[in-house]
């Protein structure tokens, strides 16, 4: 077979990780691969090139993607669709394997769909595809959160101080949650829940009142803006709150070795799912064992928050 490989969306630490399975599980068994950069954007311009072994050596510790990322607002479109399509069968690709999250997965469909054989692999540090437990990237922006916490933690204490900690999550508050829980935060604050305020202010007096100097409350982007929580708290508490903006550092970084065997395991499944004449299918993980879901049932459904683990995370901050 002649198979493309393309990374589109947000960057994820492991990608490349991912990447560099889906190449040499394909050379190892006499297939061509051709990588295609900057996602649908490159697909459209038609930026493909060949890869050998080479190609994806000495990348597996590295963050981002050595293909390039890009949001291609043309593909958006019906007739960039098409001509994508077109392109893909014109140049002779047989299967295609699209490393992304939700949004990628949705232009795969719209491939699918105009006769493309394709198979996603989950990656984003969100992990907000439904139906697999972990998705490429997620591990390391928390371990990369937890870590920034951990700094902050030792400057709060010293100063006596409450800091808010605005992690990525515009729609998911998955990071948020794992970085309050892992970070042993105070309050964590979630775009699927009701924020309340004044919940928060009366956990920090509750805090205050048994001797406690500092207090860490981390919210999700997409709950409320950092700075916008910090100058409520300060109106109901009467002191001063600092504010740490995480941003895309999150996104960067060398993978851990949970993403990068996670991401080794789905590249050589998806090539694995190509070759067995599969196509419109997710690479997913459920406990230890990778399996293939129809993106028909990933499209349009949203992740849920695990509420034991919210609850749990309450309860610990008591």
């Amino acid at each position: 077979m002649k198979i493309g490989v393309l990374t589109s969306g947000g960057d994820a630490p492991g990608m490349n990780a991912a990447l560099r399975a889906v190449v040499r599980r394909a050379l190892s068994a006499g297939h061509q691969v051709y990588g295609i950069r900057r996602g649908y954007e490159g697909l459209l311009n038609g930026e493909a090139f060949p890869m050998d072994l080479g190609s994806v050596a000495d990348i597996i510790h590295r963050g981002g993607t050595i293909l390039h990322t890009a949001r291609s607002e043309r593909f958006k479109q019906p007739e960039y669709q098409d001509q994508a399509a077109a392109w893909i069968k014109q140049s002779g690709l047989e299967g295609l394997v699209v490393i992304g999250g939700e949004g990628t997965f949705k232009g795969m469909v719209e491939l699918c769909n105009r006769g493309v054989s394709a198979v996603g692999v989950p990656a984003t540090i969100d992990n907000d595809i439904p139906h697999t437990d972990y998705s490429i990237g997620f591990d390391t922006a928390v371990n990369t959160g937890v870590e920034a916490v951990n700094r902050l933690r030792d400057t709060a204490t010293s100063h006596e101080r409450v800091f808010v900690v605005e992690t990525m999550g515009r729609h998911s508050g998955q990071l948020a949650l794992a970085v309050g829980v892992a970070g042993g935060a105070e309050s964590i604050l979630i775009p699927e829940l009701p924020i309340d305020l004044d919940n928060v202010c009366a956990r920090l007096e509750r805090g205050i009142a048994r001797g406690k100097v500092h207090s860490i409350i981390v919210v999700a982007e997409g709950a409320a803006k950092g700075f916008e929580v910090a100058g409520e708290i300060e109106k109901c508490m009467g002191t001063e709150i600092r504010v740490t903006v995480l941003g895309h550092v999150q996104r960067g970084g060398t993978p851990t070795a949970f993403d990068r065997l996670l991401a080794s395991r789905m590249g050589a499944k998806a090539v694995d799912a190509l070759c067995s004449g599969l196509s419109n299918v997710m690479v997913a993980v459920s406990g230890t064992e990778l399996r293939l879901v129809p993106l028909n049932q990933v499209i349009g459904v949203k992740k849920k928050i695990d509420m034991e683990v919210f609850r749990l995370a309450e309860d610990l901050a008591r």
